[in-house]
């Protein structure tokens, strides 16, 4: 895997070093599922360089995640062939996985997802899948596709019937039916504003291991206002990294994507709140790890810690 000239937070040779660094980042640079807005493919370069603009200091963990190395890899060529594109990320996303590594996918539009989840299954016994997002995505087919960003999970449930899906304020009634039809744990915006008591029941119910995709459009605008498909009345940022931090304390999170951004000259915002999302999810998982006491927090990078 060949590394990226401009790497998550910049970090040098020590901590961004592939065979001690215990994180991947993996650029994932496609836009071939998207039905509306258009920017999502220029969306993991952007990241990456706000990233530089971090503090490597998390205020909240007391804590310097970086330290546990996180290696950036080049993004490979993606074809425009749907069905190629996922093949493209299952296997460069296993092969991170196959390494040891945690692996966290920029993307992207969402239909990228079911992609990572099938190496997350096939290589990390990943059994099931937490969404955070506008939309429900549970459309069959969307335009003609079936690996439209508006397909994707549904493409998901084909391979595990363990989802949770939070956040959604945006859902055609043929997509509410299945959900009524088919008893699917879907939680609306109202939902979580409301605390109601069945979303942590619903997420205590998921098998372990899990992954996470959070879709940059389950944010308020006032977050992150570029997307490509954008509602209104999304989480506000902490709101969101409560949620995000109880769901990585609760449970065995095998990896995460944050996809959906859509790059805009004028917009800086918005990249640097995914770069630092990407951030915070990373030390989220690191102090889960040691809440679970499976390691101490690290003070130079030493491989596969998870």
């Amino acid at each position: 895997m060949h590394p990226h000239p401009k790497p998550f937070l910049g970090l040098d040779s020590e901590f961004g070093d592939f065979a001690r660094a215990a994180a991947a980042i993996l650029p994932f640079p496609y836009e071939g599922g998207i039905s509306y807005g258009s920017g999502a493919a220029l969306a993991p370069e952007a990241v990456l360089e706000a990233s530089f603009y971090l503090e490597y200091y998390d205020e909240v963990l007391e804590q310097e995640p970086y330290r546990m190395g996180i290696f950036t890899a080049l993004p490979p060529s993606i074809p425009e062939n749907p069905e190629a594109m996922i093949r493209t990320m299952v296997e460069s996303a296993g092969s991170l996985l196959e390494a040891g590594k945690l692996v966290a996918v920029i993307g992207g539009d969402h239909s990228i997802s079911s992609g990572f989840f099938r190496a997350l299954q096939e290589i990390a016994g990943t059994r099931s899948v937490i969404q955070l997002d506008a939309h429900a995505d549970l459309r069959d087919e969307y335009e003609g596709s079936r690996l439209s960003h508006a397909c994707a999970m549904a493409r998901i449930r084909e391979l595990t019937p363990h989802t949770l899906q939070l956040g959604i304020r945006s859902i055609s009634i043929e997509e509410a039916r299945r959900v009524r039809q088919d008893n699917i744990p879907l939680y609306t915006m109202r939902d979580l504003k409301r605390a109601n008591p069945a979303v942590k029941e619903a997420l205590d119910m998921l098998p372990d291991p899990v992954f996470v995709t959070v879709d940059a459009d389950v944010f308020d605008w006032g977050v992150i206002s570029c997307t490509g498909t954008p509602e209104p009345g999304g989480l506000f940022w902490h709101e969101a990294l409560d949620l995000l931090h109880s769901i990585f304390r609760s449970k065995k999170v095998s990896g995460f994507d944050v996809v959906e951004l859509a790059y805009r000259d004028a917009d800086r915002n918005s990249p640097f709140a995914v770069a630092k999302l990407i951030y915070k999810m990373l030390g989220f998982k690191l102090d889960s790890e040691v809440r679970r006491g499976n390691l101490t927090w690290p003070t130079a990078p030493s491989g596969s810690l998870f």
